[in-house]
């Protein structure tokens, strides 16, 4: 039978294995508050935490068990968020509001390293440093480039690592040598998300799960929350529903591309099968435009390998063979070994390719962090708490840039398919001549 193909494959993330049941929430709705947060992710309940210890009678909403979407979905990668390099968002921007929204992405990651070991929160974060692999010579040579620009102007560290040397870092003779960024990080995302909670619940934050938002109106000087139970008066209200936004806030929707982005987990390993494939414990991407992230569980006990799969959203039993089919192609070791977990989420793209914060008509959003949202959600949801508490500090550099949509889009992004399927073709055939070009010259393959 094929590994890929088994009855026992459990569909639902495999950090939840490692936390406990439920959290004990509030059941019953107040009449009134003074912050209402739609969300119980990292954003909501990053803003959640800031409003209740500053004194504000705080509700966080979420139309399933709190956390159920990516903050206990996601890779448990930590980067420094910003996807637009410096010379694309001087173009667009200028120098000065550039360096201020590149600058905020090393913000978040160090804030969320601060907060971590401020709070003391149990969820193995680790600088474990990223190693990203180049698909073709060119695209290694590219990497080069950038990151040599970004250490000269931006002061981000990192170091090359040819092909000859790529073992000493990761496992595979697939990619052509990569570049190290050894200030990103790893995570156990639902331990993150658990003890986020917490420390909410603690500052006296109520959290009600399974009791959708349906309306948001003005109501004098605030505003009136209908919601599945009964509704609820808010002197302010946060949206940070992200992936999962609905049609609550339609203005919030046309600026969001949801993507689904699925992940499986093998079996348990060797140990000596792990120490090869990640010789350095860091976590892993590569150059692909239709790209792939991995890494090795916390207690290098698994591989965890996600990406996209398909052109189409899919089911997370569906692309267990798709990905398990890549995730071979790099570790062929991994073939000997089965798959244990099988899941998905659904990130947020804004059409920037930036995070996005600020007010519309009243109501405080942070939205759009484009895949690399565990730290850039909970830093922008921190900075959202300060803006309802009236702090200056609160001010970030997201907060005056436009937030572009396009004409006739509603939120659901019927353009999706045919911009994977052409990128995931583009992507293979570089890698195939890249490769074949490779065994012509006598080069590892």
């Amino acid at each position: 039978m094929d590994r890929a193909d088994r009855s026992d494959i459990k569909n639902y993330p495999y950090w939840h294995d490692q936390i406990a049941g439920r959290a004990e929430t509030a059941q019953v709705l107040p009449k009134r508050v003074d912050v209402l947060v739609v969300g119980s992710g990292y954003t909501g309940l990053s803003a959640a935490i800031q409003t209740a210890r500053g004194g504000r009678e705080t509700l966080v909403l979420d139309s399933g068990e709190p956390g159920f979407g990516c903050s206990t979905r996601n890779g448990g990668q930590v980067s420094t968020s910003v996807k637009p390099s410096l010379a694309k968002l001087t173009k667009r921007f200028g120098a000065q509001k550039a360096r201020a929204i590149r600058q905020e992405g090393n913000n978040a990651l160090d804030w969320l390293a601060g907060f971590i070991a401020q709070e003391g929160l149990d969820c193995d974060f680790r600088r474990s440093g990223r190693f990203h692999a180049a698909h073709t010579p060119r695209h290694y040579e590219e990497l080069l480039r950038d990151a040599a620009q970004m250490a000269q102007e931006e002061g981000i560290e990192s170091h090359a690592v040819p092909r000859s040397e790529q073992r000493k870092e990761l496992g595979t003779d697939a990619y052509f040598g990569g570049v190290v960024f050894p200030k990103h990080a790893s995570v156990h995302p639902a331990k993150l998300h658990r003890e986020m909670m917490t420390l909410a619940l603690d500052a006296g934050a109520q959290i009600v799960g399974k009791c959708a938002v349906t309306r948001i109106t003005r109501s004098g000087t605030g505003f009136l929350v209908e919601t599945e139970g009964s509704p609820v008066e808010a002197g302010d209200v946060i949206v940070a529903t992200n992936g999962y936004s609905d049609g609550l806030v339609p203005w919030l929707k046309r600026r969001i591309i949801p993507i689904g982005s699925y992940i499986i987990a093998t079996e348990e390993l060797p140990q000596n099968v792990i120490d090869v494939l990640f010789p350095t414990d860091r976590i892993a991407s590569d150059t692909f435009k239709v790209l792939y992230y991995y890494r090795a569980s916390p207690d290098r006990k698994r591989v965890l390998f996600g990406g996209r799969v398909s052109a189409r959203e899919t089911d997370a039993s569906a692309s267990v063979p798709l990905l398990y089919r890549y995730m071979c192609r790099i570790f062929p070791e991994l073939e000997a070994y089965g798959i244990s977990h099988s899941w998905s989420g659904t990130v947020a793209y804004s059409f920037d390719e930036l995070a996005h914060c600020g007010l519309h008509d009243g109501v405080h959003y942070a939205v759009g962090y484009c895949g690399s949202g565990v730290s850039m959600a909970s830093y922008l949801g921190m900075r959202t708490g300060q803006k309802v508490l009236g702090l200056q500090e609160g001010t970030t550099a997201f907060d005056t840039i436009p937030h572009p949509t396009r004409p006739l889009y509603t939120g659901t992004p019927w353009f999706l398919p045919a911009v994977v399927s052409y990128y995931r073709w583009r992507d293979q055939r570089q890698h195939r001549t890249a490769s074949s070009a490779g065994q012509k010259t006598g080069s590892p393959g």
